[in-house]
């Protein structure tokens, strides 16, 4: 009777894991299919599984424009290489200190953190510090301190590994070997937490890779451009040709701006798509090990 019932939910499981990937995958698809579609066509026959008319003007337009994609790739790698090795690194500290139940201040730090989560100071006030104190403006910093460099939520995550993984007789061992705290830390706690540190680098990899608020915010130098800003300028300056072109049937007119736009969601996303194969095994068991209680 109990094997009966769970392979119903088996069956039940697998159906339903099938219908939600088949949900998440059809829209690359349409994505993709739409990027390869004539203008015309996709404005008269909308989104399809299939080019209706096959083209590649939308990948013309912008490989006239490579070098400034390139570059606005390099400037992404680099932040988001930078952004997330810091921002790890002190997640991962921070999360470890609140995680000691012997730390006198671990409340202070804890309620600090959970403050954060649910008040900001608004956008006006943070702007005039990051710009007038730390000067991050036109900067690559201005890219990658403000806000992204620590997540309130990631940091509760790690701290609750850290208090159902890590036993807490090894730490003490430890210690009576006279192992100090950054030594047990760098030895023992970070090597026995790789899935949840993969997890939450590819988590704030991710943050960095697909912000473009931070960059429309702080950055004005086109040299500076990440490719969330470069490609967000990009259409921008699209529709304005088109509409322009519309308006005064100048060279504007008849710009594939529909299938630009899908052209450019997919150079964005690839890279993304390349690069999580290689997490994933690290990402289930972060997210596994971290939702169980040890």
């Amino acid at each position: 009777m109990v094997n009966k019932k769970l392979d119903g939910f088996q069956i039940f499981s697998y159906i339903f894991l099938g219908v939600a990937s088949i949900m998440i995958v059809l829209p690359f698809i349409i994505l993709i299919a739409s990027s390869f579609s004539d203008e015309v066509a996709l404005i008269k026959y909308g989104y399809k599984f299939w080019p209706t008319h096959f083209s590649t003007v939308a990948y013309q337009y912008l490989w006239q424009k490579k070098e400034l994609i390139f570059r606005a790739y390099f400037m992404t790698i680099l932040t988001t290489v930078i952004g997330t090795g810091i921002g790890l690194t002190i997640t991962t500290m921070y999360a470890y200190v609140i995680s000691r139940r012997d730390f006198p201040l671990r409340n202070l730090f804890s309620f600090l953190v959970f403050f954060t989560m649910l008040f900001n100071g608004g956008l006006v006030p943070t702007y005039m510090i990051y710009t007038n104190v730390f000067d991050v403006k036109n900067t690559i910093w201005g890219q990658i301190i403000p806000s992204l460099l620590m997540n309130g939520f990631f940091v509760l995550i790690m701290r609750s590994y850290f208090e159902n993984n890590i036993p807490n007789e090894i730490l003490e061992s430890a210690r009576v070997d006279g192992a100090n705290e950054f030594y047990t830390f760098i030895n023992i706690v970070i090597p026995l937490s790789l899935p949840i540190l993969a997890t939450m680098g590819l988590f704030i990899g991710l943050n960095y890779w697909n912000d473009w608020f931070n960059g429309f915010i702080y950055i004005t130098e086109p040299k500076l451009f990440t490719i969330q800003n470069f490609l967000n300028r990009l259409i921008q300056d699209i529709k304005m040709l088109a509409t322009m072109g519309t308006n005064i049937g100048g060279a504007g007119q008849g710009m594939p701006t529909a299938s630009v736009r899908m052209a450019i969601a997919v150079i964005a996303v690839i890279p993304i798509l390349v690069i999580y194969p290689f997490f994933q095994k690290y990402f289930v068991k972060g997210i596994t090990i971290g939702a169980v209680k040890g």
